[in-house]
């Protein structure tokens, strides 16, 4: 493969190798423009350099997967000007050789590696996402923020997926503000919490002092009046169109979800490892059973599981004929596994798999394979709790200085008197997110007129001080009036964080 410079190109081979269909043992890269030896990584490959000491563009780099042993390996390459012109005809060398997979063998050279990170593998996400938008169209949106659910829901299911990737327009009904992008965000806000709260029936907390949410295995009993819900696999889809739209155009879900939701989204299998977080009594319990040796006169248990679903307990078997399995030493192993899987995929599976459909319909599910599960969250739900010296290092001031006295009240403020959920709140006062980009603050968004990230700013104004402070979400900045003392600023500050709700045109 011709690769036109290993440096600018590297992540586009990784993208290539995480969403290929073939196992690729070996990779043979040329022209990678190396001059100097430095190893670049894959994970699970062994990497080997032969420079381009000729011309710069020149250059191979071979990966082989590490269940490949190699015996014997050369990387020099013939400097033309140490032969005479009649010897220049590149010559035989030794390369690497190799017998079938065997035991797996690193490299032992500790050369710099280079690993990807999330924000690189954003990037190309951000690139490829790019290329699917419509040119100069937008999505309309009008709704209001009493029905904000059910009147998204009719629109956006009534409307081809595609035309969510189109630049979005939204508009509460009544208010006069222009979406530069802060509106959408407020959307995006109110409706997580329409569509996640568990009084809705849809999803559940995972456990009792456990916030994180899973899908709720009832979700077709409708929660206040205990009768069938037919449109509950419509909503998961609506729910999963939605997770697509913000991941498409960069806005966040305020809510987080449990490691075993995150990895069914990127298709991978579930593992005991993972609930520990999730159900730790459900944990130590199969951890137990695969620890300890099992005496079949005091385990009685079989492959089937009983649970209460909307008060009536049901019998599930765990595989066919299940309740007639006895768990044994010999089976233990299949039966956490089958265990882990039905808890945790098999009895929600319908209500998962409207939702993965509505979300690749707006990405394509390949662009999210080279994220893993801890990085899949962040994607969606950016962070939830927020770096105060972060903060304040990427905070733009106008009309004021870092050590004039309402800035300096402003920063005591938020560090001694807020709570963590003050903090959260002001946040969305002033961005219209309660959530914070995962490189930090330093990628907050503005207006989508805007190339580049958008600061937050503390914009100092010559209005009275009897003036509640104001917000422009489109361009993440507050604008504070010359407050007289930093006890007249909290007020004045908590007040208009507590009670201003809606935008108007600035």
């Amino acid at each position: 493969m011709n690769i036109s410079s290993i440096k600018c190109h590297f992540d586009e081979l990784l993208v290539l190798l995480s969403t290929s269909v073939v196992n690729v043992d070996i990779v043979v890269l040329y022209e990678t423009w190396l001059l100097n030896d430095v190893n670049f990584f894959i994970n699970g490959y062994q990497s080997f350099n032969s420079l381009g000491v000729n011309n710069k563009s020149d250059g191979v780099t071979l990966f082989i997967k590490n269940s490949y042993q190699v015996k014997n390996y050369n990387t020099r390459v013939p400097d033309t000007s140490e032969t005479s012109s009649s010897q220049q005809r590149i010559q035989p060398r030794p390369g690497p050789v190799f017998d079938g997979p065997q035991s797996i063998e690193t490299v032992s050279e500790c050369l710099p590696k280079y690993k990807p990170d999330l924000e690189a593998k954003q990037k190309i996400l951000r690139t490829k996402l790019t290329a699917l938008r419509p040119r100069r169209v937008k999505m309309e949106l009008e709704v209001s923020r009493s029905e904000i659910f059910e009147e998204s829901y009719r629109a956006v299911m009534n409307m081809p997926p595609k035309d969510l990737r189109k630049r979005l327009n939204i508009k509460f009904r009544c208010e006069e503000g222009l979406d530069y992008g802060g509106v959408a965000r407020e959307w995006f806000y109110l409706l997580s919490h329409a569509m996640l709260n568990p009084e809705f029936g849809l999803f559940q907390y995972s456990g009792e002092g456990n916030y994180t949410l899973q899908i709720n295995p009832d979700s077709s009993i409708d929660p206040v009046c205990f009768i069938y819900n037919l449109e509950h696999l419509s909503y998961f889809h609506f729910v999963g169109r939605i997770i697509g739209t913000a991941i498409f155009h960069g806005h966040f879900i305020d809510g987080g979800f449990t490691t075993p939701f995150y990895k069914m989204l990127l298709n991978k299998s579930i593992t005991l490892e993972d609930i520990e977080g999730v159900d730790p009594e459900l944990h130590r319990s199969l951890t137990y059973i695969l620890e300890n040796k099992l005496d079949k006169d005091i385990i009685d248990t079989t492959f089937a599981v009983e649970e209460s679903s909307s008060g009536v307990l049901k019998l599930h078997e765990l595989k066919t004929g299940g309740q007639n399995i006895q768990l044994t030493e010999d089976n233990k192993k299949e039966y956490v596994e089958l265990y882990v899987t039905y808890k945790f995929m098999k009895r929600i599976e319908q209500q998962f798999l409207a939702l993965q459909k509505g979300l690749t319909k707006v990405v394509p599910g390949t662009l999210l394979k080279p994220f893993d599960e801890r990085e899949i969250e962040l994607i969606i739900s950016g962070i939830g709790t927020i770096d105060i010296e972060d903060w304040k290092r990427n905070t733009r001031l106008k009309h004021c200085e870092s050590d004039m006295p309402v800035v300096k009240w402003f920063w005591e403020i938020i560090e001694q008197d807020y709570s963590q959920e003050m903090r959260v709140r002001l946040l969305k006062f002033v961005t219209g997110s309660s959530r914070v980009p995962f490189q930090g603050f330093e990628a907050l968004e503005g207006s989508t007129l805007e190339r580049g990230p958008c600061l937050f700013t503390i914009h100092l104004t010559d209005v009275p001080t009897d003036n509640l402070p104001k917000a422009h979400t489109c361009y993440n900045r507050l604008y504070l009036p010359k407050y007289e003392s930093k006890q007249r600023l909290l007020d004045k500050l908590s007040q208009a964080v507590d009670e201003t709700c809606g935008f108007t045109v600035k």
